[in-house]
């Protein structure tokens, strides 16, 4: 700080008390630069609004001639800079002991005061080494501030440009009113409930609803309940401490304090088991967590967005589900449409995965033909948006210039969809052309696993049917466009 130049303006009507200001701070000239004096709160505000933020400190009379004065000068001058310092000096109080109007001044937006006084002082402010160290400390006030503005801003163009690339794509009814919800919900801090089908987009509102809530610069953290293992969901959503248990080697923070301050995002609340939905209702009705080993329970600060594709009320009625911890996470309910009820979004939602993925893989954007776009829109798209996704992937890499029929239903590999075939059967050669034993082993466990999941009650059941582990099983959904 001492190596930066302090550009200062003086707003003063008395030329004598101009002249003390000047003689105080001419020792450090060299550091202290007196870029301009002006005797009304009129031209001072112009002159910061032409300044282009070069000001760095206001040194001002309280009682200025030009109506503009005060308090009232304060507030204008830092609502077109708000990291310009401002110090007031004043003939209203010969010490700093008048609290109402330091709280007045201060509340203004002013960084410091002193007084005119002692009148015979002649040639400096009284007390000129307060003086002088109030302008270093304001200087050193304003340029963390500005650090911080420049800070923000960089996080919210960050924040902007992820929510670019998490926007919901569709002009449907359901999709208009599904954005004012994110808007006007993201604004307060109740527990969200996001009901809708599998692949619907439920973790991209939550994306939406954090990112546009007060909490946007705090963690989002994602859990999958339905991908944890019952005997580890509690040391991964509480944590534990070193030694609690055998293997406990070091201390372990759950992800409710890693998200502490910021959002929980529960994907799958209805997979987690009784006993982890008791300890979940625990903490939201006391803001605490009991971490395995330790003795006392430790606050957090979390807001939770949980997310179901089941019927929870069904899940309380047949006792799978905790009732008290349902309406603790159902505050404010959201439902995300399936495609069936907004066909209008499907071609919105092809077009932009076709931008987007020919953007990514560096290929050229083929055109769709009506015929192929007329097919798109009859397809049921069980998967829905995240089907989309796949299926634009398959038309990018297996089409060139214009999509047309075959290519679709080659994209489509007649999944879930008896329209384009008679059964379940799998079609070993397409157009032609042998499918390659790589493409048919692919086919074979997409088949299989859409089946499965169409005859499970979750995707932990359908997990137990195929032999897999639940994370396994995720990873194998993933990969097949499922998850």
């Amino acid at each position: 700080m001492m190596q930066s130049k302090i550009n200062i303006l003086i707003i003063e009507d008395e030329q004598f008390d101009v002249h003390r200001i000047q003689n105080t701070i001419k020792p450090y000239k060299d550091k202290l630069i007196l870029k301009d004096v002006v005797s009304d709160g009129v031209k001072a505000l112009q002159l910061v609004k032409d300044s282009d933020g070069n000001y760095d400190v206001v040194i001002m009379d309280y009682q200025i001639a030009g109506g503009i004065r005060g308090e009232q000068l304060i507030i204008k001058i830092k609502e077109i800079d708000p990291s310009i310092q401002i110090i007031v000096v004043t003939k209203m109080t010969i010490n700093i002991t008048d609290y109402e109007l330091a709280n007045s001044l201060m509340n203004s937006g002013a960084f410091w005061y002193c007084t005119k006084y002692p009148g015979d002082i002649e040639n400096y402010i009284y007390q000129p080494t307060d003086f002088i160290i109030s302008i270093l400390n304001a200087y050193e006030k304003r340029r963390l501030e500005r650090l911080s503005l420049r800070s923000n801003k960089k996080l919210n163009q960050n924040i902007e440009e992820l929510l670019r690339a998490k926007k919901i794509i569709g002009q449907s009814e359901q999709v208009q009113v599904l954005r004012k919800q994110i808007e006007k919900y993201s604004a307060t801090e109740a527990n969200i409930l996001i009901s809708g089908e599998t692949g619907t987009g439920k973790e991209l509102v939550a994306y939406n609803i954090h990112y546009k809530s007060k909490r946007k610069f705090e963690k989002f953290v994602i859990v999958n309940c339905g991908s944890l293992p019952h005997e580890l969901i509690e040391s991964e959503l509480f944590g534990y401490t070193k030694g609690s248990f055998t293997g406990a080697t070091a201390d372990k923070m759950g992800l409710f304090e890693v998200a502490n301050g910021g959002t929980l995002f529960l994907d799958e609340v209805s997979e987690l088991p009784l006993s982890a939905q008791v300890k979940l209702l625990r903490v939201i009705q006391n803001g605490e967590i009991e971490k395995i080993g330790r003795m006392n329970n430790l606050k957090v600060n979390v807001r939770i967005i949980a997310a179901t594709n089941k019927n929870l009320e069904e899940e309380v009625k047949e006792n799978k589900f905790r009732e008290d911890l349902y309406y603790r996470l159902n505050v404010i309910p959201l439902y995300v449409a399936p495609l069936t009820e907004r066909e209008g979004d499907i071609i919105m939602l092809v077009d932009y995965f076709l931008d987007f993925f020919a953007k990514e893989m560096d290929l050229p954007k083929p055109m769709l033909s009506e015929e192929a776009t007329d097919l798109l829109v009859s397809y049921n798209w069980p998967g829905n948006v995240r089907e989309i996704k796949n299926i634009v992937q398959r038309l990018l890499l297996n089409t060139e210039g214009k999509i047309n029929t075959g290519d679709v239903k080659f994209a489509l590999l007649n999944k879930n969809n008896k329209s384009y075939n008679g059964n379940d059967s799998i079609n070993f050669w397409n157009g032609g052309e042998f499918l390659t034993l790589k493409d048919m082993e692919k086919l074979l466990k997409e088949k299989y696993v859409s089946f499965i999941r169409k005859n499970s009650k979750s995707d932990a059941e359908a997990a137990k049917k195929l032999g897999l582990a639940p994370p396994n099983f995720h990873r194998l959904c993933k990969e097949l466009g499922f998850k």
